[in-house]
């Protein structure tokens, strides 16, 4: 074999392996943009997860197989509507937020944290202006509804469930939550009730719905009442 054949081999076989690894950078890369939304035509874990808390919350009555399909089109249509979101079917990056499920493998292990900040934008929404220790009050409250056996066993499943709270009925669950609400949200989640419990809270100033007040009334912390 003389050695320009040789040369000649050896040059091909490092263009091709070149090719090799930009097909595979090109492949990884589409992968995670695929990954940045969901919608029809999308399957997985994920997605599953989706189908089961939208089913929880009544929005959807389809099958749990992970498969992005037109009932799970028209139940992210029907959450978002109800939700303020663009109603477009597509789970990005503000509706995943809403259910409380991350979209990329990168953050499939961040759960947690979509949990502190969904729990701190609804801090920040149902209580912003309230003495610090009142918005982690708020965030102990949805904490003890996820323990509790009377509300769904999750975070996003109790703050979505129906006519829960205020905030997501107008709109202002999708409001950025600050710094403070940030920190209330994370105290609450290492343990600090300073409601001793409470699974309900309300300002008796404006609170309209004659169900609440009937409520047992333990303790008072700026504007809100924390009964049970």
């Amino acid at each position: 074999m003389t050695k320009k054949l040789i040369s000649g081999l050896l040059l091909i076989a490092v263009l091709f392996a070149g090719l090799v690894f930009f097909t595979d950078v090109f492949a990884e890369q589409e992968e995670v943009a695929d990954a940045a939304v969901l919608k029809r035509g999308s399957t997985g874990n994920v997605v599953r997860t989706i189908q089961t808390r939208l089913k929880n919350w009544g929005y959807y009555n389809g099958a749990v197989d992970g498969i992005y399909g037109p009932k799970t089109e028209a139940a992210v249509k029907y959450f978002q509507r109800t939700n303020k979101l663009v109603a477009d079917g597509i789970v990005g990056p503000k509706t995943a937020a809403a259910i409380g499920v991350t979209l990329t493998q990168a953050s499939a292990g961040t759960a947690s944290s979509a949990d502190s900040y969904l729990l701190a934008r609804l801090v920040y929404a149902e209580a912003r202006g309230e003495p610090y220790t009142g918005q982690v009050a708020v965030a102990a409250v949805v904490l003890n509804r996820v323990r509790s056996s009377s509300f769904p066993n999750t975070i996003a499943g109790v703050i979505y469930q129906p006519w829960a709270f205020t905030c997501v009925n107008d709109g202002q669950i999708n409001l950025t939550p600050d710094e403070t609400a940030k920190k209330a949200a994370n105290d609450a989640l290492n343990g600090w009730d300073p409601t001793h419990g409470c699974l309900y809270y309300y300002n008796p100033k404006t609170a309209t719905n004659s169900w609440i007040r009937s409520k047992e009334v333990r303790l008072t912390i700026g504007l809100h009442v924390f009964c049970v």
